[in-house]
């Protein structure tokens, strides 16, 4: 599972891409899967020296390619050596066995890739677990062609008994780490239910920012927060998730959460791994979909992640479109091309900050209707309510007659149903 790990601190891996298009696939597609995969490869720390893009009816169930095209890569290796090759769909064991036989190096496919970065940059005990969990989904249906070698232990002095094979003591075993792993995953889902519950009585207004990996999630919330979250220019640069607090316009709060970036061809395994911090996503107020107004094939993108949002049931949810990178000329004229399909947008560069005071005001448009305005007569003996009150809502006017403060205040509709015996009508 971590083979990209075991030589990260010795040379460069160097890697070989091995993609295939099918009868009937658009070649344009796989190309621009090929070129994700290359970008994945060097987000794992590898550089990419060299492609193969096969072309046949359909996939061969030996060696994923035909055993010529595999013949003709392991001829091209022996000229230009490298650490491992990498296919851009999944492989099933016996294939990749197959395939390292005649290409005499490693061979990975596009989710082992993914594991592998998964695993290099979760920080938390929450993206670690989900990360194991995803490993241990991943291995377990294929372990029987993993073991088929071996043959049941015969009886014997010591061995008289049930006889498992070597495959069923390990499938016992990942099947137990799975539970484990899914229980404490409860647990971590059990505290940020909680955790939401609080933001709730609070009346905060929950965000979450989805969007394509490196598509800027992380710096926009960078720049709306003033926070300082790893954000670099490769693929999962960021893996656990992150809320910062962030004041509109008309200081009133809300809480952003940046999550997982999302990509073509995510593994569904990945995705019901990854609940926990998905959660956040299906249970939030707005969704704010960053894109990247400069990806030649945005529109796939866009595609893509509202696959995965409808899969976690996020795609019913207020959403507001911010096209990000309009600091260079082709940017700026995609997202003004874009704004017109998507009623509820914005067009920013993150990296500079141009159009963020206009998102600002598109985010205070889409949240206003999660709060409404009141006037009040608040005994000064409530004195937990007009803490509240200062510490949760939009105070317009505030006077003291006598033992009342009156108010006239903006409050979410749980902090309105706690005020109501002392609104004025």
């Amino acid at each position: 599972m971590s083979e990209l790990l075991e030589t990260q601190n010795t040379d460069v891996e160097t890697v070989l891409l091995v993609g295939v298009v099918l009868r009937g696939d658009e070649e344009w597609k796989v190309k621009d899967t090929m070129d994700e995969l290359a970008q994945l490869a060097e987000s794992a720390g590898a550089e990419v020296v060299g492609r193969f893009v096969c072309r046949q009816p359909k996939i061969k169930a030996g060696h994923y390619i035909g055993t010529g095209k595999a013949e003709e890569i392991a001829d091209w290796i022996k000229e230009n050596p490298v650490s491992m090759v990498v296919f851009d769909d999944d492989l099933t064991p016996a294939q990749g066995r197959n395939l390292e036989k005649v290409l005499e190096t490693r061979v990975l496919d596009r989710t082992q890739l993914i594991l592998d970065i998964f695993a290099q940059r979760a920080h938390t005990r929450e993206g670690s677990l989900q990360v194991e969990l995803a490993q241990h989904l991943y291995l377990l249906p294929r372990l029987r062609n993993m073991w088929t070698h071996l043959e049941r232990q015969q009886g014997g002095i010591g061995l008289r008994g049930p006889g498992e094979t070597q495959l069923e003591m390990d499938r016992r075993r990942i099947e137990d780490l799975i539970k484990t792993i899914k229980r404490d995953l409860k647990l971590v889902r059990t505290r940020r239910t909680e955790q939401r519950r609080g933001r709730r009585r609070h009346g905060w207004a929950l965000v979450s920012i989805v969007g394509y990996t490196n598509a800027g999630k992380s710096t926009l919330l960078n720049r709306l927060s003033g926070a300082d979250i790893y954000a670099e220019d490769q693929l999962f640069a960021t893996l656990d998730p992150t809320t910062r607090q962030v004041e509109l316009p008309n200081h009133e709060p809300m809480l952003m959460t940046d999550t997982v970036g999302f990509i073509q061809k995510l593994p569904h395994h990945l995705v019901d791994s990854f609940k926990a911090t998905l959660e956040e996503v299906a249970e939030a107020d707005l969704i704010v979909h960053v894109i990247d107004a400069l990806h030649p094939q945005v529109e796939m993108q866009i595609e893509a992640v509202h696959k995965v949002l409808d899969e976690i049931g996020g795609l019913d949810k207020p959403m507001l479109y911010v096209f990000n990178k309009i600091d260079e000329e082709r940017g700026r004229n995609a997202a003004k091309r874009l704004k017109a399909q998507f009623s509820k947008s914005a067009a920013v560069s993150a990296l500079t900050g141009e159009g963020i005071d206009l998102l600002f005001d598109e985010l205070a448009d889409c949240l206003k209707g999660r709060k409404v305005e009141l006037k009040l007569s608040v005994p000064l003996s409530e004195g937990k309510l007009l803490a509240t009150l200062q510490k949760n809502a939009s105070i317009l006017e505030q006077e003291y007659e006598g033992a009342n403060a009156e108010l006239l205040v903006r409050v979410s509709a749980q902090i309105a149903a706690q005020c109501r015996p002392f609104a004025v009508e």
